[in-house]
C-alpha cells in the first residue's frame, strides 16, 4: 500500500494510558465514539493515510486492547513500566521497517484526518527533513508544548508547557503530538534522550533538539483544525468529540 513513497512507511501509537480522569478501569483508549473504540478511529486514519505497518504499544490492560482492535497488519509492543512519550516510541521501534519513515499519533486522538496525516507524510518525504510534526495555531496553546521557531521560521525544539518561560508560554503553535520521521534519524534521535525534566520522563519531544543539533532539518506541517487534534482525556471531552463527528457528516 505504501510501496509509492520510496520506502516503508510504518506508524507507532502511544496507547498504554490508563487513563484515570475518564474515571472508568476501562483504558482510554478503548472508550468508545460513535460506537467504536477510539483506538479504533485512529488506526483507520493510519490505514486510510497509506501506512503499511502500525505498531500499537500498549501497557495498561494490554491483553484487554489487544484483544479488542488486533487486525491484520498491526502489531503491539508492551511499555511497562510507562516512563514517557520518549520511552514509549524506544518500546515500538524493534517492531518498525527499518529504512523508510516512521509516525508518530496517539491512541487518544481519534478525530485527525487521514487527509491531513497524508499531507504530513508527503511534506515530510519531499523536503527530505528528518522530522516533521503536525502544528496547529491558536491564540492560547494552554497545556501543549510549543513550537519554538528561529528569526527565519525553522523549528529549533518543542518546549512542554510545564517547562516552558513566560516568553514560550506566549507561543500560539502548538504541537499536535503527531510527527513524522526518518526511521533512521528517529532511532539516533530516541537514543540521544535523558529524564532532565520536571516529570522526569523521557519526552519524544526532546528528539526535535537534538536533530536540529544535528543540523537535520525539522519541518512543521499546520492544521487550520484545531478539533482534529485533540486528546481525549475525560467524559466530557469524550462527548464533545462524539458531537464534532456527528457534525462532519460521518
Amino acid at each position: 500500500m505504501d510501496s509509492h513513497r520510496n520506502g516503508p512507511i510504518d506508524a507507532v501509537v502511544l496507547a498504554a494510558g490508563k487513563g484515570t480522569r475518564m474515571k472508568s478501569d476501562l483504558p482510554k483508549v478503548l472508550h468508545k465514539l460513535d460506537g467504536r473504540p477510539l483506538l479504533d478511529h485512529v488506526l483507520d486514519t493510519a490505514a486510510a493515510a497509506g501506512i503499511g505497518h502500525t505498531v500499537v504499544v500498549v501497557g495498561h490492560e494490554a491483553d484487554l486492547v489487544k484483544a479488542t482492535c488486533a487486525r491484520p497488519g498491526l502489531s503491539f509492543a508492551l511499555q511497562q513500566p510507562q516512563l514517557g512519550t520518549g520511552h514509549a516510541v524506544q518500546v515500538g521501534m524493534p517492531a518498525v521497517r527499518p529504512g523508510g519513515w516512521c509516525v508518530v499519533l496517539a491512541g487518544d486522538v481519534p478525530l485527525l484526518r487521514a487527509t491531513t496525516l497524508s499531507r504530513l507524510i508527503d511534506e515530510t518525504l519531499a523536503s527530505g527533513a528528518a522530522a516533521t510534526v503536525l502544528t496547529c495555531v491558536v491564540d492560547d496553546a494552554g497545556a501543549y508544548g510549543r513550537i519554538v521557531k528561529d528569526a527565519q521560521g525553522r523549528v529549533q525544539r518543542i518546549v512542554e508547557a510545564r517547562d516552558a518561560t513566560a516568553e514560550e508560554k506566549a507561543i500560539g503553535e502548538y504541537n499536535s503530538g503527531v510527527f513524522c520521521f526518518r526511521t533512521a534519524d528517529l532511532v539516533e534521535a530516541l537514543a540521544s534522550l535523558r529524564t532532565d525534566n520536571d516529570q522526569g520522563e523521557y519526552y519524544l519531544t526532546d528528539t526535535v533538539a537534538f536533530l536540529v543539533g544535528q543540523g537535520r532539518t525539522v519541518a512543521a506541517v499546520q492544521t487550520d483544525d484545531p478539533d482534529e487534534v485533540v486528546g481525549i482525556n475525560t467524559v466530557d471531552e469524550l462527548a464533545a468529540a462524539g458531537r464534532l463527528l456527528a457534525a462532519r457528516g460521518r
